[in-house]
């Protein structure tokens, strides 16, 4: 595969300027981003089990349908917007846009703290995803301008690093702040610890300098729309966004969709043996005990922590778009390793194999718009880097949510049992439609698996064996997105062949 990124990546040894080269407001950015992630997985990774989870006490108790109306626009604000707000980012300052985007997070997590109905946590999620929009291209097209030439694999995968020092420590945070009660008052405290993280890079923005974007400063706001909207039609960017939005629609999926199947599917008692800590270990509803789904997630992010760096080296000369693709074939086949058995031995096993993926892929996607944005372009590309997420994640939400709720969600299919097996659903009759089908059998969705228990004169263990061989939900969840991610890997191959095309005819 082949790639016109390949004259400008590759860090030769010849060439290579050593990391003394990177400045003081590298690291800084760096600094700022950790704190941000910090406070974004302590909530992301538990927001699932918050929103839907039909046993948590403290939780909403919402449908997966509210899930992934949550989810889809949240991801649609906070990834696409950037490709409007990367453009203001670079003509009107990124320092005020980074003042302006913490406000903006902080807010977000107070709302969600103190409004506990679905539309005050959509709201306090709109504005944070609002937030994240303009951190983004801000922070990191502040950070390209500071990388010397020859630093870009490296630079940018240390940058990756960071996000997941962040992202490891929330998910590490989470079940402390919770305690085993997850009670109202904990989750409150939860967003409240959120906000102050953010809070935090307030102080941060006056350790540095504003960091001039090369852009034209007098242009007026519709002008600057206008610019932004011309350029991300060009054709290379086009099919490139289209590709990532497919992969991105099923990587998300460890994170977004992950949690719940972990919560009703995974027996994790056997490495909770193993856990020093307490606080890292909770009851489940079988009456096991198991590691917190956040806590066995956060392995993903261990692993980059550990191996970012080095693997950012070991392919520092490999073309951009080639690393991605065997990337995108790494993580498709994680994913399907983690979902397709109850066994948290293998949910790591898959993990491990998506984080080497996701090694490849993440910090190069960066690099890649890095490379190819035209001066005085670079927050205004940096922020199309995020409109594959928001296509992705806000189709792959609706799709996740209408799998897992109809082939999925164990508290349903427990619904289904009742209904269609067993004498307690004699007489009765059911539309099809998710939103009938606790009213035709006269359970809610948190009674139902504890009510079959009680019908089939099973325990716990026994009853969620008998579901997972009736209904085979990881073959309804995880096939169908299998199948979007090996689509994606070849389309980037075709891809990386008509991009050098490009390139020729244009040299």
């Amino acid at each position: 595969m082949t790639d016109n990124s390949s004259k400008s990546s590759p860090d030769s040894p010849a060439d290579h300027p050593g990391i003394r080269s990177l400045n003081k407001t590298y690291w800084l950015c760096n600094v700022i981003e950790m704190w941000e992630r910090l406070a974004y997985y302590t909530l992301r990774p538990i927001a699932p089990i918050y929103i839907a989870s039909a046993t948590n006490a403290g939780g909403l108790h919402l449908t997966q349908g509210h899930k992934a109306a949550i989810y889809s626009w949240w991801a649609i604000v906070q990834s696409i917007l950037p490709m409007i707000t990367g453009g203001f980012a670079d003509r009107y300052g990124y320092k005020k846009s980074l003042f302006i985007s913490i406000t903006l997070n902080v807010t977000g997590y107070l709302i969600m703290a103190y409004m506990r109905t679905y539309e005050g946590f959509f709201l306090g999620i709109l504005v944070l995803a609002l937030g994240t929009s303009l951190f983004k291209p801000s922070l990191q097209a502040t950070l390209a301008h500071n990388l010397p030439d020859g630093m870009s694999s490296i630079g940018w995968g240390i940058f990756y690093w960071i996000v997941n020092v962040g992202s490891t420590l929330g998910h590490y945070i989470s079940p402390l702040i919770l305690g085993t009660s997850q009670s109202v008052d904990n989750w409150r405290h939860l967003f409240l610890w959120c906000a102050v993280f953010s809070a935090l890079n307030y102080v941060m923005l006056f350790t540095y300098k504003e960091v001039p974007s090369g852009a034209s400063k007098t242009e007026n706001p519709f002008k600057v729309f206008w610019r932004i909207i011309i350029n991300v039609f060009e054709r290379r960017l086009v099919a490139w966004l289209l590709i990532m939005s497919c992969f991105w629609l099923m990587m998300y999926q460890l994170w977004d969709l992950q949690p719940n199947f972990i919560e009703d599917w995974v027996d994790s008692s056997m490495v909770a043996a193993h856990v020093p800590f307490d606080k890292w270990k909770e009851t489940s509803d079988q009456g096991l005990l198991r590691v917190p789904q956040q806590v066995l997630i956060s392995f993903n992010s261990v692993l980059i922590v550990m191996f970012m760096i080095p693997v950012s080296w070991a392919v520092r000369k490999m073309r951009t778009l080639s690393a991605m693709f065997f990337g995108m074939l790494m993580a498709t086949g994680g994913v399907l390793v983690a979902g397709m058995t109850g066994s948290a031995v293998f949910l790591l096993l898959g993990i491990l194999l998506f984080s080497l993926g996701e090694m490849l892929t993440g910090p190069k996607k960066n690099e890649y718009l890095g490379l190819i944005a035209p001066p005085g372009k670079k927050g205004l590309y940096l922020g199309y880097v995020n409109i594959p997420i928001g296509i992705g994640v806000g189709i792959g939400s609706y799709l996740g949510g209408f799998l897992y709720g109809n082939y999925g969600e164990k508290a349903n299919l427990a619904l289904k049992h009742l209904l269609n097996c067993t004498p307690f659903g004699e007489g009765k009759s059911w539309d099809g439609s998710l939103d009938t089908l606790e009213a035709s059998v006269g359970v809610s969705r948190t009674d139902a698996f504890l009510r079959l228990q009680e019908v089939l004169g099973l325990d716990a263990v026994q009853t969620t064996q008998l579901l997972w061989d009736t209904y085979n939900p990881q073959y309804y969840v995880w096939l169908p997105f299998a199948a979007i991610g090996v689509i994606a890997a070849i389309a980037l191959a075709i891809f990386g062949q008509l991009a050098k095309r490009w390139s020729d005819m244009n040299a």
